[in-house]
């Protein structure tokens, strides 16, 4: 390989990098005056992102700062530069109560109103670092309603909005934030995300054709695009011909001839479960969950599911999908596997982003609790010779269990979550959802809601599953 001659090039830049570190070393230390007072950080990177089904978009840009060492030469330019002296200090709490105790006066003011939005955007910034993004979430609103023309406050918001599957985040919102950043793909990757949960294919292509011609110098974004192309035309390839219906918090669509009978019997236990399973959990979904019943021989091929299983939750489509074997003549097996599959679609609405750090075995054993399951093969499998799974082993996605380990799994997920109910009750396991909400390790989260460890709980639950069996 030829190796071209740069040493032309090295000589004067090693002269300048000398020069530099010298007067960095030297000079600028000597000259407080050439050092800004208000040195702060304009890009604050955002924490890590969680185990997803698609990307952050806070994989896709740094959070970005606004200047605010420029005061506004107003009566109120002392009130604020104290304010903006405690956010670049992280006191935030202080920062925050100056702000929400400003007069009137000041957020009336032409010039002092856009500071102040730019003061509350950057403590949301601050409190997204130390606190995570559902600690931000006020701060960026308060922002926004201070200058809704700011795109970077807008962006911002959207970004806070999305990790935590804010409802806020419309098309009404993303409507404006298209028109204020015009020139960024993400509300257009958003809204297409949007209106393929809403079943609105063709307006979800017609955003993604959007986003493609704005997202070529954004890798992350390329990344996003093509997980939201894959669920438009997966969703289009297996359900444009299929018929809907819908309920106050439901859309079912069924493959094949249209049933009334069906579609009653499907609605009715749907609507029932909502009433029942809420009360229960305390928790009611954020927006209408999409039911899709296909036909027995494209079931396994449509949903890539495992030949043992019954139905499943797709949270990448955001679905519930079952076969419809058996939904027109056995209402018991219908009603179990459409409230399981709700439990599943509840949890993740919940968890958002984040529905990942939840163990599966607490994920099953939930939706089997909270369901009102009843397996008969769980009961022969309580009083039969089995090999126990270690509930660590159970954490992961079972999509790789043969048909005889999975009813083991679901037996012991089942009874871990029996127990778990009995001995601290529906009120801690809630506390236990939450802080799997906010990434915690499973050890983690045991020892600081439940007040126990992990191992330790695991050898008092299968000494309870042990003595039950025999």
């Amino acid at each position: 390989m030829y190796r071209r001659n740069i040493r032309h090039i090295l000589i004067p830049l090693a002269i300048g990098l000398a020069l530099l570190i010298g007067y960095n070393l030297f000079l600028k230390p000597l000259h407080p005056s050439l050092t800004s007072p208000t040195e702060t950080v304009e890009s604050v990177p955002p924490p890590p992102a969680p185990p997803q089904s698609k990307p952050s978009q806070s994989e896709s840009r740094l959070v970005r700062a606004l200047d605010q060492t420029v005061i506004p030469s107003t009566p109120h330019q002392s009130l604020l530069e104290g304010i903006r002296d405690e956010v670049e200090k992280h006191n935030l709490s202080l920062a925050e109560h100056k702000l929400k105790a400003l007069p009137a006066s000041v957020l009336s003011d032409g010039q002092s109103k856009p500071f102040v939005a730019i003061l509350w955007n950057n403590l949301g910034l601050q409190q997204e670092r130390l606190q995570g993004t559902g600690a931000s979430i006020n701060a960026f609103k308060r922002a926004a309603e201070l200058d809704d023309t700011n795109p970077i406050i807008l962006m911002n918001l959207a970004q806070a909005y999305w990790e935590q599957r804010d409802r806020a985040l419309n098309a009404e919102f993303l409507t404006k934030l298209m028109k204020v950043a015009p020139d960024d793909p993400f509300p257009h990757l958003a809204m297409a995300d949007l209106l393929q949960e809403q079943d609105d294919l063709n307006g979800a292509t017609m955003h993604l054709a959007q986003a493609s011609q704005r997202v070529k110098q954004d890798p992350a974004l390329q990344s996003y695009l093509a997980t939201v192309t894959a669920k438009v035309q997966r969703t289009r390839s297996v359900e444009s011909r299929m018929t809907a219906r819908s309920s106050t918090h439901f859309v079912v669509k069924f493959d094949g001839e249209e049933d009334q009978s069906t579609w009653t019997s499907v609605l009715e236990i749907l609507e029932e479960a909502y009433r029942d399973i809420g009360q229960k959990f305390g928790q009611f979904p954020t927006k209408p969950i999409m039911v899709v019943l296909h036909a027995k021989e494209s079931f396994q091929s449509s949903t890539g599911s495992p030949a043992w299983a019954d139905g499943l939750y797709d949270p990448t489509l955001g679905r519930i999908q079952i076969p419809t074997q058996g939904a027109t003549t056995d209402r018991k097996w219908l009603a179990t596997v459409l409230r399981h599959e709700y439990v599943h679609a509840l949890l993740h609405d919940r968890l958002g982003p984040h529905a990942a750090t939840l163990p599966t075995w607490l994920n099953e054993g939930l939706a089997m609790q909270l369901a009102g399951d009843s397996w008969p093969d769980l009961k022969e499998t309580m009083h039969g010779e089995i090999k126990v799974i270690p509930l660590t082993s159970l954490e992961g996605p079972w999509g790789g269990l043969s048909a005889e380990a999975s009813i083991v799994a679901y037996s012991e997920a089942n009874s871990a979550v029996n127990y778990l109910l009995e001995r601290w009750g529906m009120a801690r396991i809630d506390d236990l959802v939450k802080a799997f909400q906010a990434k915690a390790s499973v050890a983690t989260a045991f020892q600081d809601k439940l007040l126990i460890s992990y191992e330790q709980f695991q050898r008092q639950w299968l000494e309870r599953f042990e003595q039950a069996r025999s």
